[in-house]
């Protein structure tokens, strides 16, 4: 399937943000008003996020972001594939645009790094829409993850036989199969060994011991939460979701007790795309509510 097919359902003009490493980080920019900065997460991109962007720019300014190595944004070899790299990233690219009053969404590994992100600048964040994600340390390692994480094997296996976000297109959907053109869009930028390096970066950054050099950074994160419960938060939640499951939902509602839930009973991790409709009318309202 051609690029120009994707395209279709991705009709957005590119923007650029040059790091002060010199890579450059790819975003989508649409439409005016108070910002909604969208956070994505492994192995998807700003993509994920192209219905709730168009949905978004009619209302609030729409951004999407591109993690570095991800989307359409530079993918070195040689690069810190880690939390605190991504982080620092996003953040920047906040302070160039001069962002205030902003709405965060963050989903997957978007939100360690959104969160953090948002953590850091409480006081500039007017509310906080969480999709199936974590911002703490992982309280159980799925199999399927764990054994992608060898050293030698797991690399292979998720850059030369694409074992991570091939299996994620079927896997992260319950309810419904994304359609073509969706499958396209979302695995477009991965299709090769070179341009899954952050995949595999972000596999073997799950901080699942003590030891690990990212545990700390993402144990900062969770601290970080204390600093905005008194932010509106919702929590959108795929019920059927493998990775992220129940024990992350309820985990969030014990930093966010007065957080408002959608919990989707039939939905799988992908929520926005296995329940589109239910995700954007709750985003709106919510966005109307506190713009």
């Amino acid at each position: 399937m051609t690029q120009e097919v994707w395209r279709q359902e991705y009709p957005f003009e590119s923007q650029w943000y040059e790091l002060p490493d010199g890579q450059r980080l790819h975003y989508v920019d649409q439409g005016e008003g108070e910002p909604v900065v969208m956070v994505h997460g492994n192995p998807t991109w700003s993509f994920y996020y192209r219905n709730l962007i168009q949905a978004v720019a009619g209302t609030h300014r729409a951004l999407a972001v591109d993690h570095i190595g991800c989307g359409l944004s530079d993918k070195p070899q040689a690069y810190q594939y880690t939390l605190a790299q991504h982080t620092d990233n996003l953040l920047a690219l906040i302070e160039s645009l001069d962002l205030s009053t902003i709405h965060f969404v963050v989903h997957d590994w978007g939100g360690a790094i959104g969160l953090g992100v948002a953590a850091r600048i409480a006081d500039r964040v007017k509310s906080l829409t969480i999709l199936n994600t974590g911002a703490f340390p992982p309280p159980y390692i799925p199999w399927r993850i764990y054994s992608l994480r060898t050293p030698l094997l797991g690399t292979f296996a998720i850059r030369a036989l694409n074992l991570f976000a091939g299996p994620a297109i079927k896997m992260a959907m319950h309810r419904s199969r994304l359609s073509p053109i969706a499958k396209a869009g979302l695995l477009a930028p991965y299709d090769s060994w070179a341009n899954r390096v952050a995949v595999n970066g972000f596999v073997k950054d799950i901080p699942f011991a003590k030891s690990h050099p990212s545990r700390s950074a993402l144990e900062q994160v969770e601290a970080g939460l204390a600093a905005l419960q008194d932010k509106p938060v919702q929590l959108i939640w795929g019920m059927k979701d493998w990775c992220f499951n129940t024990t992350c939902l309820e985990r969030f509602k014990l930093h966010f007790p007065n957080a408002r839930s959608l919990e989707i009973a039939d939905a799988g991790h992908y929520v926005l795309e296995d329940a589109t409709d239910e995700v954007i009318d709750c985003v709106g309202e919510f966005l109307g509510q506190w713009q």
